[in-house]
């Protein structure tokens, strides 16, 4: 099988959020299928970049898809490409020359991971693809409402053969790793006292909060901040208006306790031992949004909840509708649900080892077994008579 893919693949590192893993996991995991892949000499994530500007975005979208459809004309006499597999925003997408990729009698099939978070419906731009590939449980609804063809499959992950073990030591530490964001910041601030050995590694922690407030504020004009603040409206509705104001009145710096915490981001091999040797390695699932009140946050299954079981971690992660499809809660991954029951559970995992052990075993051999990309190949190409 010959697999086309438009997967954030680029050469050049965009000053937005990280991408780069994506190309390095769906192209590792189709190899290790026994498949092929192959590509158009193009910039898939500098479509991101020019998401608020209407005419450079046109550009973009004029080269790159002329471009990928040439190449994948002239692949495609030589060796028949039997897939087209994209990680497409809707604003990325060409509708027509996906109709054109189509007519070749290649089928196309479209994964995407934020639908909880950015969207209240499966967008209009996603009805051209043969299938939409939706990983996140609480998003089925909105594909099933709009009729458009969907396959729920974990999010694609791929750990490299040499890392997929149990680690025969441990490090005393409860650890997460991610990125700040004011609904972690607000969780572990409700723990941070509690005696637990807990240890946050990311970006962002580390930084002030006048840093993080001058990135996070670029330059800007009267005219462009209304416009900006109507499509917010048109997004989020007048009730996210209202929260956005909400959220940003109340949110206060870390305190010296939390800061006790804190460490900044890791190299590979630490990011790995971490991972797999901590004691309790933790899961947040939930986000911040203006759609849902700061402190009654929504969730979802994050890309983490089939990595860090992938590495032999001990999991410990937030619950979200989903999860007991992915794996046997308490017997693969343990969950939380609040403050209380995390604590509680970090409590447990601690004093029995042989419990974590059995997390650890049972969690990996799951994940690694099915919830791989392989499987995901497997699936979509049996769902499409390939």
């Amino acid at each position: 099988m010959n697999i086309f893919l438009a997967f954030f693949q680029s050469k050049v590192n965009h000053k937005i959020p990280a991408y780069s893993f994506w190309e390095y996991y769906i192209k590792n995991g189709i190899e290790e299928a026994g498949y092929n892949w192959t590509e158009a000499a193009v910039d898939w994530a500098e479509g991101l970049v020019h998401s608020q500007n209407a005419v450079e975005l046109a550009s973009w979208k004029s080269r790159t898809w002329e471009l990928t459809l040439n190449e994948i004309r002239k692949q495609h006499k030589k060796k028949p490409i039997s897939l087209f597999l994209s990680y497409l925003y809707p604003h990325q997408v060409d509708e027509q020359t996906i109709i054109q990729i189509k007519s070749m009698g290649i089928p196309c099939v479209n994964f995407f991971c934020d639908n909880v978070r950015e969207f209240t419906k499966a967008p209009k731009e996603f009805s051209v693809f043969d299938l939409n590939w939706v990983p996140e449980y609480k998003a089925l609804d909105m594909y099933k409402n709009s009729k458009y063809n969907f396959i729920h499959l974990p999010m694609p992950m791929w750990v490299e053969p040499q890392y997929r073990y149990v680690a025969a030591t441990e490090i005393n530490e409860v650890s997460f790793i991610g990125s700040k964001d004011i609904q972690r910041t607000m969780l572990f601030e409700d723990i941070v006292n509690k005696n637990v050995d807990l240890k946050i590694y990311g970006a962002g922690w580390l930084k002030s909060e006048n840093e993080l407030y001058r990135e996070a504020a670029p330059k800007s004009n009267y005219l462009k901040t209304v416009k900006n603040q109507l499509d917010f409206i048109n997004r989020f509705g007048l009730s996210g208006y209202y929260e956005k104001f909400k959220q940003k009145n109340s949110s206060t710096p870390i305190s010296v306790n939390l800061r006790t915490k804190l460490h900044g981001k890791l190299q590979f091999d630490e990011y790995i031992k971490i991972t797999q040797q901590s004691v309790i390695t933790l899961g947040v699932n939930r986000y911040p949004s203006f759609r849902y009140p700061l402190k009654n946050p929504n969730t979802y299954s994050r890309l983490r909840d089939i990595e860090a079981p992938m590495l032999g971690a001990c999991y410990l992660t937030e619950y979200t509708q989903g999860l007991e499809i992915l794996y046997d809660l308490g017997n693969e991954i343990e969950t939380y649900t609040n403050v209380e029951e995390m604590l509680a559970k970090i409590d447990m995992l601690k004093r029995d080892k042989n419990k974590r052990n059995e997390l650890r075993i049972n969690g990996q051999k799951r994940s690694l077994n099915e919830h791989s990309i392989i499987n995901s190949i497997h699936k979509i190409t049996h769902h499409l008579n390939i």
